[in-house]
C-alpha cells in the first residue's frame, strides 16, 4: 500500500526547501481543521458538506504523493454526494497514515 512522501512536493518545488517548508507548514495547519470538518458533517449526516470537505482534503492526498489515496478520496467525494458511506473506512485509513506522516 502505497505512503505519504515528498516526491511530488519536491518536484514542484525543486530545491527550493524554504518554499517546500512552507508548503508542509500549510498542509499541518489546515489538514487537522479539514478532517474536523470533514468528521463533524459526517457525523451528523450532511453528506453533501462532507463530500466538500473530502474535496479540499484529497488536494493535500495528492501532494503528499498518494495516488491511489486521491483516486479514492475522489470516489468517495462523488459517492457522499449520494448519500453512499461505503468508503468512509479507506477513507479514514488514509486520513490516518497522513496523520502518522505529519506527526500530527
Amino acid at each position: 500500500m502505497e505512503q505519504p512522501n515528498l516526491v511530488f512536493i519536491k518536484e514542484i518545488v525543486g530545491d527550493d526547501k524554504a518554499f517546500q517548508k512552507n508548503l508542509l507548514d500549510i498542509i499541518k495547519k489546515e489538514f487537522p481543521e479539514e478532517v474536523k470538518l470533514f468528521t463533524v458533517n459526517f457525523a451528523l449526516k450532511k453528506y453533501k458538506e462532507a463530500s466538500s470537505n473530502v474535496h479540499k482534503i484529497k488536494h493535500k492526498i495528492s501532494l503528499l504523493g498518494l495516488q491511489e489515496g486521491f483516486d479514492l478520496a475522489t470516489d468517495f467525494e462523488n459517492a457522499l454526494k449520494n448519500g453512499d458511506t461505503a468508503l468512509h473506512p479507506d477513507f479514514l485509513e488514509i486520513l490516518h497514515k497522513i496523520r502518522l506522516y505529519l506527526h500530527l
